[in-house]
Order: structure tokens, then sequence, then C-alpha cells
């Protein structure tokens, strides 16, 4: 079984502390929800466990073997705020060059494949946009995906949809992943993890999130 080791990581800008002694796991067949405020570091810990964010200081392992990006050997996949696919490309293109393709036949069932895959990429609106960038990322080949609000500009119907598919592809990797959407977390989450004060708190019962001043309690 994969296992992801976040560890020590410690970030400054302009003498203040971003993040300090951070600590975050995630193993296959998982879902870790990252929660924290507007600004609290929870992007740029995403991007440091990637690779495309330097930090003070950081060490990550998989499997107890240090890695310097995760996005080097393709172990990690990232999926950023903005959208991260290029326009002029047709869809069914793109994907086969990034799905899995022992995993291609289950990736062309869904729906947002289905209806789309003849297109381009810039024929696509926001939501549906967003949907199959998230779907590309979960069925790549990265025995772990990062995600940095999967629910921004996706509808109802979407984001139920989605929560489907985190919870099928958690089957075989690890994901993290952060949302202001805090409901759809707490629901498809195993486990939690809140940024605070830029340390991170594991959260054993949601009501701690109100002790922490996350969320209300009323």
């Amino acid at each position: 079984m994969n296992y992801l080791k976040v560890d020590s990581v410690e970030l400054a800008y302009d003498g203040r502390n971003i993040l300090q002694s951070i600590f975050i796991d995630c193993k296959q067949g998982e879902i870790v929800g990252l929660l924290g405020r507007n600004g609290c570091g929870k992007s740029s810990l995403l991007k440091i466990i990637f690779g495309t964010l330097k930090p003070d200081h950081k060490y990550i392992s998989i499997n107890d073997n240090y890695i310097d990006t995760g996005y080097h050997n393709s172990r990690i996949a990232y999926l950023p705020q903005h959208n991260y696919l290029p326009g002029g490309i047709a869809i069914e293109k793109l994907a086969r060059q990034i799905v899995d393709a022992d995993y291609w036949d289950e990736f062309t069932t869904l729906l947002v494949y289905q209806n789309y895959h003849k297109q381009t990429i810039s024929s696509l609106s926001g939501g549906e946009l967003r949907q199959l960038e998230i779907m590309i990322i979960l069925y790549s080949k990265a025995d772990f995906i990062l995600l940095d609000e999967p629910f921004t500009h996706v509808s109802p119907i979407q984001a139920e949809r989605l929560k489907s598919a985190l919870r099928d592809c958690a089957t075989r990797k690890g994901i993290i992943i952060t949302d202001h959407q805090y409901r759809n977390i707490l629901e498809v989450s195993n486990r939690l993890v809140l940024l605070t004060n830029g340390c991170t708190k594991h959260i054993v019962h949601t009501d701690e999130l109100i002790t922490y001043g996350y969320i209300s309690g009323h």
C-alpha cells in the first residue's frame, strides 16, 4: 500500500511564518480533507507537496523514499485552482495522453467524456471544463492526487458525480482535497486536517472545527 508523508514543512514570506512544523500524510485508499480559512496556506502546501513551490524546509516521502519534486516521476498529480488544460486540443486526444491506459475504458464511461470527447477544451463551459480537468487528474497514473478547490464552478449535480468519482478512485489512490465548500469535504473525506495559525491540527471529531473557530456552532 502506497504511503505519502509530508513532514516538517516551513514556509515564510517577508519574515512572516505561513507554514510551520506542518505534518500531513495520506495512504492509498483514503481521502484526506484539508480545511482552513482563506489565505491560511492550503494552496501553498499543495504546491510544496507537488514540487512547484520551494519552502524553507520540507521532508516528503513516498513509501519512506524521499522525493524532492512530486511531479518529477509522476507519482503525484495536482489540480490547481485555475484551469490547466490547453484550449485548442481535442478532448479525446488530450485525455489519451494523460489517462492511465489500464483505466481508459472506465474513463470513457464518464458522462463528461461521453458528451464532449469530440470537442476541444475551449468549447466547454466553466463547470464542464472543471469536471473534465478533475476526472483526467483522477484517472491519471499518479499514486497520489492533490485537488485544490475542485468544487468551484460545478453545479450540485456535478458535485455529486464528483464525490462518487472521488470515492471510486480512492480505492486505488490516495487523495488530499481542499475546498471552501467544506460540507462537501466533510462528506467525502475519511480524515480531516485543519490548517490554522500556520500549523496542522488533525481533527478527530467535527466539533473540533468549532473549537478552532473554523465553523460556527450555530
